[in-house]
């Protein structure tokens, strides 16, 4: 709730014996004075109670309809403010009634706008509600953004009020052919859109928090490319789940990977399961209970029997449910046993999470909404694009068909 306090500020009397009248605006927490441009003598001031008794003179009604419209304006602006950024400062909401942006905003620039939203984003990170993995990606955006304003402009960090169409179309074209990463040049379509998003993300922050009037990335309409989700075969599934290694770092890679293609949690979440994750229902049926770490969505799971043998194979001989290996240990080895099987696809720790929405669950009949309740998805948009790829599913269905049609 916010009060306008009109007082006569009588120690700054002019020659003609009027003094300025000020306005004293009031937020919960914050008290601000702003000048209203109107005068008015001492002697009038008192006699008309603040210019809120009934007005004789033409001047007086002249400034109080003044002072009405500057309550009114402050009043509008305010709840306008509040709509868009959620919380405001008074310093803030001064600088636009008085046609000034406020110092906050001449200083907020992108790459200061990038930290502290990864601040921000980090304290959500540290208590369990954002991946750190996705921590790790507005890092990296951070630094993109760096190396652009460096290479085109010059530039340690540019205002955000200087971001126009021209700069983001430049930011984009310089992510898909000139950003350079591990001895890679260029980056591909869908990570290009995802780093924009993060800009247009963090720019949302810094309005939130009145470090910029308008998100510059809203006019950004890139669209990702669906691609077909590479998964494994049920012929290519029990070649892996058939093979014997005699190295062990191969034998537990590759229970960590039938892991992940019979209950489709992905690397960080099937890093992150413990005892306490298993739980029986009234039936005696054990469940496999957790959330997703990137959405913090429920993503319940039965065990099966392949994962039940490998939960007792190493149970008790490590912290948690598997054993811990990078992402990047368990994609290299992946490519030996990809080898070994006469598996000629790129076989990484996500190709599991595939397997298991398509050949496991969908290509068995299970109803796509309890795939996308298992796989944790917010949306069922996400599950049909795997239910796309199944062409044995419409082959099945256009059997049955054929027959009845006889």
């Amino acid at each position: 709730m916010i009060k306008v306090f009109f007082y006569l500020k009588a120690s700054k009397t002019a020659k003609n014996g009027e003094s300025p009248i000020f306005a004293r605006i009031t937020i919960p927490g914050q008290t601000i004075t702003v000048s209203t441009g109107k005068s008015i003598a001492k002697e009038r001031w008192q006699l008309t109670s603040n210019l809120r008794a009934a007005l004789r003179l033409e001047k007086e009604k002249i400034i109080r309809n003044a002072l009405d419209r500057f309550k009114m304006d402050i009043e509008s602006r305010y709840s306008v403010l509040c709509q868009s950024a959620g919380s405001i400062s008074l310093a803030e909401l001064k600088g636009k009634v008085m046609g000034k942006a406020s110092p906050k905003m001449k200083e907020a620039g992108m790459i200061g706008i990038m930290e502290k939203h990864n601040g921000h984003f980090k304290r959500k990170a540290d208590a369990g509600d954002r991946a750190p993995a996705s921590l790790q990606k507005y890092k990296r955006a951070k630094e993109l953004l760096a190396c652009f304003l460096q290479k085109h402009y010059k530039m340690e960090d540019m205002d955000a009020s200087k971001v126009d169409g021209a700069f983001i179309c430049e930011l984009e074209s310089f992510l898909r052919y000139d950003s350079a990463f591990k001895g890679r040049v260029g980056i591909k379509n869908n990570s290009v859109v995802k780093y924009m998003r993060m800009f247009k993300t963090a720019c949302t922050y810094a309005v939130r928090m009145g470090e910029i009037d308008k998100n510059p990335f809203d006019a950004y309409d890139g669209r990702l490319k669906v691609t077909d989700a590479v998964f494994l075969t049920q012929q290519e599934l029990d070649a892996i789940e058939s093979k014997a290694f005699a190295m062990p770092r191969l034998e537990k890679v590759k229970d960590i990977f039938l892991f992940s293609c019979y209950t489709g949690y992905a690397p960080v979440d099937a890093s992150n399961l413990y005892s306490s994750n298993l739980a029986s229902d009234s039936s005696g049926n054990l469940w496999i209970m957790a959330r997703r770490a990137k959405t913090d969505i429920r993503a319940n799971v039965p065990v099966l029997a392949p994962v039940l043998k490998i939960i007792r194979k190493y149970e008790g001989r490590q912290h948690g449910l598997l054993p811990s290996i990078s992402n990047q240990k368990m994609n290299a080895y992946l490519k030996e046993i990809g080898d070994v099987c006469g598996i000629s696809k790129k076989l990484t720790w996500y190709v599991a999470r595939h397997t298991f929405a398509t050949t496991v669950t969908l290509g068995n009949g299970v109803r796509i909404e309890n795939v996308a309740a298992m796989m944790g998805h917010t949306n069922l948009k996400q599950t049909q694009h795997y239910a796309k790829v199944m062409d044995e599913n419409v082959m099945l269905d256009m059997d049955r068909l054929k027959e009845r049609f006889g």
